[in-house]
């Protein structure tokens, strides 16, 4: 039997054998989504799946295959979610949320000024940095996410972002300072 033919065989074994355990893993890490269908999930990986089956190379682990296959696809799809909402919103929120953070909770809001300059000094920060506090405290992404995608130890993600924090908190300061 060629490795084609072989591939097809052992995605449609396992597909008709643990489709409804499949369901079951897709529901559990969308559950609280409403507007996501765990079934049309599934189809939509064993569609990838078996258009793919006619690769060379054997598969030999299918249920790690499919289930890895599975994860990466809800991950996609809660992300991009993410970037359909209403991005401008989104962003000035969490500026809000980060401003906060470096001066922390009051009664009044901040005005647009020093948002403005929370802007500048996000936008001069090394790119390090700024791509840290990009990626956690506006776009959402976790230590451990980061740490996945890029490699880097989520110790050292952490102390990138408190040194961030600590440049923006000196950079403020003084335009704090200036307008009260």
């Amino acid at each position: 039997m060629n490795s084609e033919t072989d591939n097809y065989s052992k995605l449609r074994t396992f597909f008709n054998e643990e489709y409804h355990s499949l369901k079951a893993y897709a529901k559990s890490k969308i559950e609280n989504a409403a507007d996501r269908d765990a079934e049309d999930i599934v189809q939509d990986v064993a569609l990838n799946l078996f258009l793919r089956a006619n690769n060379p190379l054997p598969i030999n682990n299918v249920a790690g295959f499919v289930y890895n296959s599975l994860r990466n696809r809800i991950i996609d799809i809660l992300r991009t979610k993410k970037e359909r909402s209403s991005i401008e919103n989104e962003l000035e929120e969490r500026l809000l949320e980060f401003s906060e953070l470096l001066y922390g909770k009051s009664d009044n809001s901040y005005s647009d000024q020093m948002k403005n300059e929370l802007k500048k000094a996000i936008l001069k920060l090394k790119p390090l940095y700024r791509k840290i506090i990009i990626a956690i405290d506006f776009e959402g992404f976790t230590y451990n996410e980061i740490s996945f995608e890029t490699g880097i130890p989520e110790g050292t993600l952490m102390s990138r972002r408190h040194r961030a924090i600590s440049l923006l908190y000196k950079a403020l300061e003084s335009k704090k300072e200036h307008s009260n």
